[in-house]
């Protein structure tokens, strides 16, 4: 085994891996495994913690599968992110549909999407929790590389 394959994935590494994340039903919602291989630092928040604590101690030519309860992925659903607008807030000529993902900004001017979930004649609610909060989602993982940093 050389030093690369030996290195195992934590602190000060940069990882390159394939990887799946998909529903209980199986629907695919993000892969790499059908293009290039992801990369990123430990800890750099482009993977979301909960899922990078699943990769702790892994080297590279090393694969596993998880659950990942909503807890350790996007959290469960907040009932206080679900908020009423009135309808005019929305611009005139904007076609609203429900399961339409519109985008506001927020106090310091950060966009904060949300899902139009019900229409009504003056007001419109809008869902600002997380897509997949609630979800228990299947991660699948394969180490290409992992590198210290």
């Amino acid at each position: 085994m050389t030093d690369q394959q030996a290195l195992k994935i934590g602190e000060h590494t940069k990882i390159t891996l394939h990887f799946s994340l998909c529903l209980d039903d199986g629907s695919i919602i993000d892969t790499t495994f059908d293009k290039k291989p992801a990369s990123f630092e430990f800890g750099d928040g482009q993977l979301p913690e909960g899922f990078q604590s699943y990769l702790v101690g892994m080297c590279a030519g090393q694969q596993g599968e998880w659950l990942v309860p909503p807890e350790k992925a996007f959290g469960q659903p907040n009932p206080n992110n679900r908020q009423t607008i009135k309808r005019n807030a929305f611009p005139p000529d904007m076609e609203l549909a429900e399961g339409l993902m519109v985008s506001f900004s927020d106090a310091n001017n950060s966009e904060l999407p949300g899902v139009v979930k019900v229409i009504g004649d003056e007001q419109v609610e809008v869902d600002f929790n997380h897509p997949l909060a609630g979800q228990t989602l299947k991660f699948s993982v394969d180490i290409q590389h992992v590198e210290a940093l």
